[in-house]
């Protein structure tokens, strides 16, 4: 928590204001918004998940229609797919962000269109905080007329030449849950360019209540907007999000520093004009037994680190998904663990856990 949480919260009981509207939801959407800039309008939500369903079917996606869906990221990113009774295709990541592969994208997409399945959307993740390839996923979805809902669950703080990242999509989406880079305990936002979406967002957010001095509904509605208790939390994290991003980048630099030069480890670095949150911190070790040697004495100490996302593609829930891969995220996901990331990390923390990593190759 930040310095000012407690207040915002304060205000909501002291006012009453605890139902899922109020100050500070509005102050909270005000504050998303002039952090984003580009003249972003944001609906606060009760989750990241909530805000990628919201934004699928806004973008026109319906039972029947296909969406591709980046394969490398959590199930978050996949499952609103299926709620709208629609179906995902998976496509694989490149080696440069580990991110949207834009080559293997367009050929999904040559391919769906031969088979009469013109993809309705394209789901793209800034996974772990490092953009994707904006331009190129960009002139791809551009050349086929297929929008784009962007998903910077992971990515709040990140930006690409110079512009927040979230508005890059046709529809863009956060998460606020617990282990994010800043947190209500669990919530999210849908970023859209126009304000007519957002009305459209809230209206469908909010049960889809129709004009009228009775409840009236002429669409199927949702319960996903965030209270005003959690969007004063909300307030108070954004005051102190540079502070995180800051905390974040500094483990990541630790990181790198104490073991990049150790053979066969990797870290992921920000490709020219990519700036990264380092929501988590990323590390390739030399291999599959590698990897989980360190995970294991890491666990045995009670520090927790995780292998990176398995691909969607190799989800039991999805194993009838239409897939396009080229083994990259698979190769990722045998090597790749999280660090250690939170913000509260002190250099004795840090330096305790590069000495256990260290003490696996003796």
């Amino acid at each position: 928590m930040g310095y000012h949480e407690e207040k915002y919260v304060k205000e909501a009981f002291d006012t009453n204001w605890v139902a899922p509207l109020g100050p500070n939801v509005d102050l909270f959407e005000k504050a998303i918004g002039d952090y984003l800039g580009e003249g972003l309008h944001v609906a606060a939500l009760s989750s990241g998940t909530a805000a990628i369903h919201l934004g699928l079917q806004l973008l026109g996606v319906s039972a029947g229609d296909e969406v591709i869906c980046q394969s490398f990221t959590f199930s978050a990113s996949a499952n609103p797919i299926c709620y709208l009774g629609a179906t995902p295709v998976f496509v694989d990541s490149e080696a440069d962000t580990w991110n949207l592969s834009p080559i293997l994208l367009e050929q999904a997409i040559k391919e769906r269109i031969a088979l009469g399945k013109r993809p309705r959307a394209i789901v793209a993740v800034h996974l772990y905080g490092m953009p994707y390839k904006i331009a190129e996923v960009r002139q791809v979805a551009d050349t086929y007329g297929i929008p784009i809902l962007e998903d910077s669950a992971e990515a709040l703080g990140s930006s690409y030449k110079g512009v927040k990242c979230g508005g890059f999509g046709d529809i863009g989406i956060l998460s606020f849950n617990g282990n994010k880079i800043i947190t209500t305990s669990g919530g999210g936002a849908l970023i859209a360019r126009k304000e007519a979406l957002k009305k459209d967002a809230v209206f469908l957010a909010t049960q889809a209540r129709d004009e009228a001095p009775h409840y009236q509904h002429s669409a199927v509605g949702y319960n996903y907007r965030m209270s005003n208790v959690l969007a004063g939390i909300g307030r108070g994290q954004m005051e102190v999000l540079d502070e995180r991003v800051v905390a974040r980048r500094a483990n990541y630099d630790f990181y790198k520093r104490h073991l990049g030069h150790l053979r066969g480890y990797e870290f992921l670095d920000e490709p020219e004009g990519s700036f990264s949150n380092r929501w988590l911190s990323c590390v390739l070790t030399p291999s599959f037994e590698a990897r989980e040697e360190i995970r294991l004495a890491l666990m045995k100490e009670n520090i927790e680190s995780r292998p990176l996302w398995k691909p969607m593609h190799l989800q039991p829930v999805f194993s009838e998904a239409a897939s396009y891969t080229d083994g990259t995220s698979e190769a990722l996901f045998d090597r790749g663990l999280c660090l250690p990331s939170g913000s509260n990390l002190v250099e004795e923390d840090l330096e305790r856990i590069v000495t256990l990593i260290l003490n696996t190759r003796s």
